[in-house]
């Protein structure tokens, strides 16, 4: 079973892109992260034409969230339980369901935008509220995994220059330390090996060529329980993605279960 998170950074722009890698890739379940679409606008025919089905959680503007699979969807559960909310909204960031034998989620984690600001409290409350609402399913004995854009580079050696990150979000103790919250529910860092270079960065900025210098950051995370840990035979970061015309800016993290 291949499993997949990705965000596409608008599923409308990146539409052509994604049929394609959906066709070419052999992924049964595809985590897509900021949909930029409202649930109504959401491909689902498209998808449906290569024998997807979809559980979607958007509203247009900058978020959104989703859950693609060829083996199955059900138990589909929208939004995070306890969800905080920012500026007196609720935003579409989280969807789950149960595909074939593994049950996921599918998170775009809040930016925090700068450590100052009222968006990176909201994003530690956030992350507070997703630990209670995983905790049961990661402690369970059914393969669960929480994969996504998670907004924070779990160690140094996981940017292209922890120097070039000070004093900024992403990186900072109280978000990594959401990390490891999170992960002493039952859930452990699933690493994919890069397809080129020494790290498997997941995202690069569209500006200054950090793609092709390959000043990235690995911010697209899979963590999933025990079960889900003990099935994966290889997981990998799809760089080939990130390169040409008309790509998002962030790469398809790949896992291969045997379940």
């Amino acid at each position: 079973m291949r499993i997949a998170t990705w965000n596409v950074n608008s599923i409308t722009a990146r539409l052509p892109r994604l049929l394609a890698w959906l066709e070419s890739s052999g992924t049964d379940v595809l985590c897509l992260q900021e949909a930029k679409v409202a649930e109504a606008q959401f491909p689902a025919e498209q998808l449906r034409e290569l024998g997807y089905e979809a559980a979607v959680h958007a509203t247009g503007r900058w978020n959104g969230v989703a859950v693609l699979s060829r083996v199955g969807l059900e138990d589909v559960v929208k939004g995070l339980p306890g969800d905080p909310g920012y500026d007196g909204s609720v935003e579409p960031r989280a969807v789950s369901a149960t595909c074939g034998p593994v049950r996921v989620w599918s998170v775009y984690v809040p930016n925090g935008r700068e450590v100052d600001h009222p968006h990176y409290a909201y994003k530690l409350r956030w992350f507070e509220a997703l630990r209670a609402a995983v905790a049961q399913d990661a402690g369970g004995s059914r393969p669960f995994a929480v994969l996504g854009d998670y907004n924070v580079a779990p160690a140094d050696e996981d940017v292209f220059d922890p120097a070039a990150f000070e004093g900024l979000t992403h990186v900072t103790p109280a978000e990594r330390a959401a990390l490891t919250a999170l992960r002493e529910t039952g859930l452990s860092d699933v690493v994919p090996r890069p397809l080129k270079y020494d790290r498997p960065y997941t995202y690069w900025d569209y500006r200054q060529l950090a793609f092709p210098k390959n000043r990235g950051m690995r911010i697209d995370l899979v963590y999933g329980n025990e079960p889900f840990a003990k099935a994966v035979s290889d997981a990998y970061v799809d760089r080939e993605e990130r390169k040409g015309k008309g790509a998002s800016d962030h790469a398809p993290v790949v896992v291969d279960l045997d379940v």
